[in-house]
């Protein structure tokens, strides 16, 4: 039950059944499958709080709950810390429940079900995505990004022609619905997706040539007026355009910060504060309150300060060590999904430069994903091997003990 009810909740987060049909909304699925997924964990008897991205997760929470009565705008950090709460009780069902790799495999076919259905919608809507945290479309293609190595790393893996062909063709609509949301973070997030499947690819000139051929999709199939728009990127530069609107939210950020660098300013509470720094200064005359930071770490550094900093590039060591061991293992279905989950955190941290995602669920998710996944690889290995991936031990040892 806790592992339905976990794929209900991603359904409905990420498919967002709720936003395309209005009538669906009254009943608050997202919510209700939130609560059922708190019933079934604490049922099952099976959480686990050893992990060290559990309990780095847990220490953000109570950052985020700190920042409740502290923040200068109370509700909006209480419902920050309580979405946030909810997308724990998801990366704790995911690495409870997940815990065979046949599941993990079901779930990552079903996985790249509701992203293909995602793509095909923001193809048919010129690049917007479902709405929610998707609708935006520089999140809507992060997502994608997120998403593309999974159908890329499965193609090359899978023996069967026509599921290579199946795997292929998916990645090509990410990539397709990527390109037609006119997003140059996006692009670039493509890019770096891009370099880090060829460079963990053990068939070099094999992904080459796929890469190749995406690429000439792209090129055939753009929407006009696309590579004009990603050159004009270049041409800006840092002194125009979105990019100088960037660098002007950032420059007062970075002031925030250095005003509040322990703990920060409290989730969410960028734009409120914006005012604070900007004072008489406006650029093209119009102030920038109530907007969001537009980038990742200038979200991150201003609203939750070294302390929420140090938690979250802490959670990406250990991912990085998990994603090094579970890279020792010796079943050959295991390897591209390791590779696949750490060219998806590459495309979310680069995509994730000129965009605020970071309570958004893309990377809570990914990071339960890892996390079961060790778990699996652990329980599968011998018992030496497994106690050094159970302590998140590196993939070298592992390889030797092998």
């Amino acid at each position: 039950m806790l592992f339905y009810l976990t794929i209900a909740y991603l359904l409905l987060e990420f498919g967002r059944p709720q936003d395309l049909a209005p009538a669906l909304a009254s009943l608050h699925l997202p919510g209700l499958a939130s609560a059922l997924l708190v019933l079934a964990l604490v049922l099952s008897g099976r959480v686990e709080l050893s992990d060290k991205q559990t309990r780095l997760f847990a220490l953000l929470l109570l950052l985020m709950a700190l920042h409740v009565p502290l923040a200068r705008n109370n509700y909006v950090a209480l419902q920050a810390a309580k979405y946030m709460l909810m997308t724990f009780v998801a990366y704790l069902a995911i690495a409870t429940s997940v815990d065979t790799l046949g599941k993990f495999r079901t779930f990552i076919t079903l996985w790249l079900g509701v992203h293909f259905l995602l793509a095909v919608h923001g193809i048919a809507k010129q690049g917007q995505g479902v709405g929610g945290f998707l609708g935006d479309e520089n999140d809507f293609a992060m997502t994608l990004n997120m998403i593309a190595p999974f159908s890329f790393f499965l193609a090359l893996s899978e023996a069967n022609r026509a599921k290579k062909l199946l795997y292929m063709g998916l990645t090509g609509v990410f990539v397709l619905a990527n390109i037609f949301s006119f997003s140059r973070g996006g692009f670039l997030g493509l890019l770096a997706v891009a370099l880090c499947c060829w460079l963990r690819s053990p068939k070099k000139l094999r992904s080459a040539v796929v890469i190749a051929a995406l690429g000439l999709v792209v090129s055939l199939y753009a929407r006009e007026g696309y590579w004009a728009r990603i050159q004009s990127g270049w041409e800006e530069g840092v002194s125009a355009g979105t990019g100088e609107d960037r660098l002007y939210m950032w420059k007062f950020g970075w002031k925030m910060f250095l005003d509040n660098p322990v703990i920060g300013v409290g989730q969410d509470n960028f734009p409120g504060r914006f005012g604070d720094y900007e004072g008489d200064e406006r650029l093209d005359g119009r102030t920038r309150v109530w907007r969001v930071a537009h980038s990742l770490y200038f979200t991150l550094l201003p609203e939750l300060g070294l302390v929420g900093a140090f938690i979250f590039f802490r959670m990406l060591y250990w991912i990085r060590r998990d994603l090094a061991a579970i890279r020792g293992s010796t079943q050959p279905t295991i390897l591209p999904l390791a590779y696949a989950m750490e060219a998806s955190l590459v495309g979310f941290l680069v995509s994730g430069a000129f965009i605020s995602t970071l309570y958004y669920p893309n990377f809570w998710v990914t990071m339960g994903f890892v996390v079961a996944l060790r778990r699996v690889v652990a329980l599968e290995a011998s018992p030496r091997i497994a106690a050094t991936v159970a302590s998140g031990g590196s993939g070298r040892l592992w390889l030797r003990q092998v």
